[in-house]
């Protein structure tokens, strides 16, 4: 499997951005194996358009593009340093059902009655979501199309 982006690539990113010590601390095989998770979660997700060719591994590029777009290639580097950081998005997906947790006199109680859209697809990182939205397809429309 082949993430969107290179280790380097995502060095040159991290190197603009604050809070990315998970990123900077981890071994070069750990960097590699969460952009590839990163990668598979993001193809997970339902795009607009289709593959530019049937034989490519990812989804992306697509339709005339000839390249991965940059946002695709900024979410999956924010989505490999939540995972770096310890983020399980099976337990994120899980917390979404805790109302209130309580450990001796601490007590966390949490608003579901908006649920993160971004932990609900899988993407543990809310900042890799905002990239990821623009290319998602509308989940409230539905297209026919009619075969002769």
């Amino acid at each position: 499997m082949t993430p969107y982006v290179t280790n380097s690539e995502a060095d040159t990113y991290f190197d603009a951005r604050l809070h990315s010590n998970a990123w900077d601390t981890a071994t070069e095989a750990k960097r590699t194996k969460a952009t590839k998770e990163a990668t598979l979660i993001i193809d997970r997700l339902n795009y607009l358009g289709e593959k530019t060719a049937d034989t490519q591994e990812n989804q992306f590029p697509r339709n005339d593009d000839t390249t991965v777009p940059q946002d695709i290639k900024y979410a999956t580097c924010e989505i490999a340093l939540a995972l770096l950081d310890g983020v399980d998005p099976d337990m994120e997906y899980e917390n979404l059902f805790m109302t209130t947790q309580q450990y001796s006199n601490v007590r966390s109680t949490y608003d579901r009655s908006r649920v993160s859209r971004n932990i609900v697809a899988g993407v543990p990182s809310v900042r890799a979501w905002r990239y990821i939205q623009p290319y998602l397809r509308d989940q409230h429309t539905v297209n026919l199309n009619r075969k002769s």
